[in-house]
Formats: C-alpha cells, sequence, structure tokens
C-alpha cells in the first residue's frame, strides 16, 4: 500500500509541477473530507494542490428555512418529530431541537423503518420524519413510504429535504465558485446513482470527475488521477472505486426512489434555489407529504450574516477563516450546521487541522 501511495503522490508532484499554477480539487462528500484530514493526506500533497470541502454534508446544506420549519412543527401538540441523531444540535432562528427534546416529543431514529414504527406506536399523533440526506438515504425512505402507504398507516408523514448532488456541482460551476478545477467525487452516493452522473459535468464543464472510495490509498488513487488529467488538459470521467461503484449504479434503489419522488427546485445553504435538486413526494405519495399536509411553504430563512457555513460549503472559505470558528462557534456550542455534523467541514478543520489556516 505504501508503494502505491508512493507512486501516486510522484505523479501528483510532477502534475502539479508541469502545470505550474494552483489546482483547486473539490471533494464533494463530507466522509472524503473526514478521511482526509484522519489519515494526514494534505501533509503529503504540494503546496500548489488545495484541496476544497463542498457541499457534501446532508445537515450542512440544509437550508434554514427547513430547519424553522421543523422546529415549528416541534411546537405542535399533536406531531412527533423523528430525525436522526446529527440535526439535533443544528441551531435554528432562536432554537434547536436539542432545546425542545423536553417536551418529549422529539425523537432520535437510527433508521426511517424506527420513524415509521413510531407512528404505529403512537396512532394518536401524527409521526413527521425529518428526512435528510443525499441519493444515499432516499432509497431507505422511499421504503417506510411505500410501506405506509400498503399498511394504511395516516399518522405518518414525510418532511423530505433529501438533496440530489449533481444540479449542486453544476450550480457551483455556473456561478458560485467557478475556479474548482476538478471534483473527487463521492463514494457513497455513487454507489447508488452510478459514476455515469456525473458524466454531464465533465461533458458541460470540461471538469475532469473521479469517484473514490474512502480509504488513504483510493484517496490518493483519486488525486492522482485528476492531476494526471489535468496535466493532459483532457478532463475525463473515471472511477477509481470500481470494487463497489458501477456505472449505472443499484438500479433498485433508483426505481423505488423514482416510484415515490419527483426532483424539485429547492434551496441550499450557501448555494441558494437550485433547479431541480429537492427530491418531495410526488401526487401518488402526496398523503405522506408533510409539506402538504400542514400546507407549508418552502421559503429561505435568513443565515446569522457572521456564519460564515455557506461559503465554507462553496469552497470559497476554509472553515478557519471564518470569525466564529473556534471562538465562538465551537463543537459543544455550534453557531452554525458545518460545526455540528460529524460530516461537516467546520468540525472537522476544529478536530483534525485548526494549526492548517489558509486564508484566501
Amino acid at each position: 500500500m505504501l508503494d502505491r501511495i508512493n507512486k501516486a503522490q510522484k505523479l501528483i508532484n510532477s502534475a502539479c509541477e508541469a502545470l505550474g499554477r494552483r489546482i483547486d480539487i473539490m471533494e464533494v462528500c463530507g466522509t472524503h473530507t473526514v478521511s482526509i484530514f484522519r489519515n494526514g493526506i494534505r501533509s503529503i500533497l504540494p503546496e500548489s494542490l488545495k484541496l476544497l470541502s463542498g457541499p457534501g454534508c446532508p445537515v450542512c446544506v440544509t437550508d434554514q428555512g427547513y430547519i424553522d420549519t421543523v422546529l415549528n412543527l416541534a411546537d405542535r401538540n399533536d406531531c412527533i418529530i423523528a430525525t436522526y441523531g446529527d440535526m439535533i444540535r443544528v441551531p435554528g432562528k432562536d432554537h434547536s431541537l436539542e432545546t425542545k427534546q423536553a417536551k418529549a416529543n422529539v425523537k432520535v431514529v437510527l433508521s426511517s423503518e424506527d420513524a415509521l414504527q413510531l407512528a404505529k406506536d403512537n396512532p394518536e399523533h401524527t409521526v413527521v420524519f425529518v428526512a435528510v440526506g443525499f441519493e444515499t438515504t432516499a432509497p431507505a425512505t422511499a421504503v417506510v413510504v411505500r410501506e405506509a402507504a400498503a399498511e394504511s398507516i395516516d399518522n405518518f408523514c414525510v418532511l423530505s429535504g433529501h438533496k440530489l448532488v449533481v444540479p449542486a456541482m453544476r450550480a457551483l460551476l455556473s456561478g458560485k465558485n467557478d475556479n474548482i478545477d476538478a471534483f473527487l467525487c463521492p463514494g457513497h452516493v455513487s454507489v447508488i446513482i452510478g459514476y455515469g452522473a456525473f458524466a454531464e459535468i465533465v461533458e458541460d464543464f470540461n471538469r475532469p470527475c473521479v469517484v473514490a472510495g474512502f480509504e488513504a490509498v483510493q484517496i490518493v488513487d483519486g488525486l492522482a488521477e485528476i492531476c494526471r488529467q489535468l496535466s493532459t488538459g483532457k478532463a475525463e470521467l473515471t472511477s477509481v472505486y470500481s470494487a463497489v461503484v458501477s456505472e449505472k449504479g443499484n438500479i433498485a434503489a433508483q426505481q423505488i426512489v423514482d416510484e415515490c419522488f419527483e426532483p424539485v427546485d429547492g434551496y441550499w445553504r450557501g448555494l441558494g434555489k437550485i433547479e431541480r435538486s429537492t427530491l418531495r413526494l410526488n401526487d401518488k405519495y402526496g398523503q405522506f407529504d408533510a409539506f402538504k399536509r400542514f400546507d407549508i411553504s418552502e421559503t429561505p430563512s435568513e443565515e446569522r450574516k457572521d456564519c460564515r457555513c455557506g461559503e465554507v460549503l462553496c469552497g470559497l472559505i476554509d472553515p478557519p477563516v471564518c470569525g466564529l470558528f473556534g471562538q465562538t462557534c465551537t463543537p459543544q456550542e455550534p453557531v452554525g450546521p458545518c460545526m455540528v455534523s460529524s460530516e461537516g467541514a467546520c468540525a472537522a478543520w476544529f478536530k483534525y487541522g485548526r494549526e492548517k489556516i489558509h486564508k484566501r
């Protein structure tokens, strides 16, 4: 393995030297961000290669308006909020779900099935499942929606905040950060959608897209492949995660998502409104859509102006550049979602890389 890493490192160094300029590579996946820090990968890269953390943390990219909608539903006496644990501490306008747990109507679940079971066990309440995540978790949400329909569990609904990765990448290159030279594409998402889904980024924006796994050697291999492409001037779509990721992905998972959801315009933290980037339950399963059930319109909310999570998610700044980082905003007292989630860039920088402050 060490020989493989050394070989990849030499390729990276020679490509960067040949290009003679700074290279900005964005890792889209939050798990990549954490793995890069944990394995000390930055320490073996040339100074001219900069890794940018992108919108790959589902909790982080969830718009402030969605968070505030969840908090408003938590104030209702007829609802039980079922949420994954990493959403509990995300700050809303005034509070977080953590501060509302005392009302006993906020329940942390480990799976979408747990949320559905809550509805079965509490027929006198409407259980609202806070469904966030990318294409990786959307199939599991679709499964329980279909199950709820089959069993006529009418007191269950989903507040879908599921996001689609490729539209976000397009939005970045279309104006938010067109300085990105290439993408290290997410492994988990690619298992579902297939690496072929990123072809449009290569074709429309002439940016290399390489899917990689999460072990150190896989990440370094992916970076080496990107550098090779940049040095030749030819952008390609490649996967160095072939043991897990296929070109077409998980067809069965895609089919159940297509059966239950449809892509709609949606709001992202830092990226604003992106066309056809959010999954909403379609008319066939509309009775389980919390937006429809409670007549909620998704609108953006104003974020704290001193919190720069949006810029972090676009790869415009490293977290330590934010004036709140490590001072007002810490994992114990987070101000923004990027410090809350274990996959958040700010949390990763705080844990592993506070001494590496790159001001831009």
